[in-house]
């Protein structure tokens, strides 16, 4: 039964990412990734991980995004852009990117898992709790996490650079 959920949300949230590469508008391009990160909120409540879906709303879908869309304001990105137009050039660079990165997330997760592909994985019972999503958080994956707050620290201050016409 579930699986007549997370089959169309899945292909849901993947028209939606290829939505984010493909869309010529800056702000198009935001609002697929917008609808994306609700697409996967959604596939976390189908795996009983409500936490993860409400964080994935309360912190990508809303709190990032804001900023996102912010950044894209300050640098008046607009779709007769030359920049922007640029990005088409890059299409295939893009493609080869992207399967790599597939390629590298399937085999971060058969190593993790263990698993065949389409082979169903075993999901605990304590899967996307806050208990158990603290407890990782900050006992396995406590350096990560601050490697993370540091990169995010980084964007943000060369947002606000490339922001600047001029230091005034």
């Amino acid at each position: 039964m579930e699986l007549l959920i997370f089959y169309p949300l899945a292909i849901f949230t993947v028209l939606l990412a290829l939505g984010v590469v493909f869309n010529n508008s800056p702000i198009g391009s935001a609002v697929s990734l917008i609808a994306m990160m609700l697409g996967l909120a959604g596939i976390f409540v189908v795996l009983q991980a409500h936490f993860i879906a409400i964080l994935q709303i309360i912190i990508y879908a809303g709190a990032i995004m804001v900023l996102f869309m912010f950044v894209i304001m300050l640098l008046n990105l607009k779709g007769d852009d030359k920049a922007w137009k640029m990005r088409d050039r890059n299409l295939y660079l893009s493609i080869m990117t992207g399967i790599l990165v597939l390629l590298a997330l399937y085999k971060m997760i058969d190593k993790i898992l263990g698993t065949e592909f389409g082979e169903m994985a075993e999901v605990p019972d304590s899967f996307g709790t806050t208990v158990a999503v603290g407890t990782e958080l900050f006992t396995d994956y406590v350096l990560p996490f601050e490697i993370a707050s540091i990169l995010l620290l980084a964007a943000m201050v060369g947002a606000v650079v490339l922001a600047k016409n001029k230091v005034d």
